[in-house]
């Protein structure tokens, strides 16, 4: 995965953001291997999605999740995903594909 540091990108309240397979980092933020791991998640939901079909599907769920109780983007399927598993740096060696979609 490529990383690029810049304080342009994510935007400010986020440490780093992946955008078609690269990470956009913050200067200054600790790059953990749980932060990485988080970020080859989304890379991996990424290629099985498509890269459009991803972003919109992520955008949508976000509106739709802005309607209801609390913080909609920890609710977002693909984040709850990868938080779930940003410790286990051998999941991407025995996820399933679309194992996103368990937390719809």
């Amino acid at each position: 995965m490529k990383i690029i540091r810049t304080k342009y990108i994510p935007l400010r309240g986020f440490s780093a953001i992946n955008l078609l397979g690269i990470l956009f980092v913050h200067p200054g933020v600790y790059l953990s291997q749980e932060l990485v791991n988080h970020e080859r998640i989304h890379t991996a939901q990424i290629l099985e999605m498509g890269i459009i079909g991803f972003y919109v599907w992520y955008v949508v769920e976000w509106m739709v999740r802005l309607l209801r109780r609390g913080n909609a983007y920890r609710k977002i399927s693909f984040e709850r995903e990868a938080y779930d598993n940003q410790r286990d740096l051998d999941y991407l060696q025995h996820r399933r594909h679309y194992a996103w979609r368990k937390y719809l």
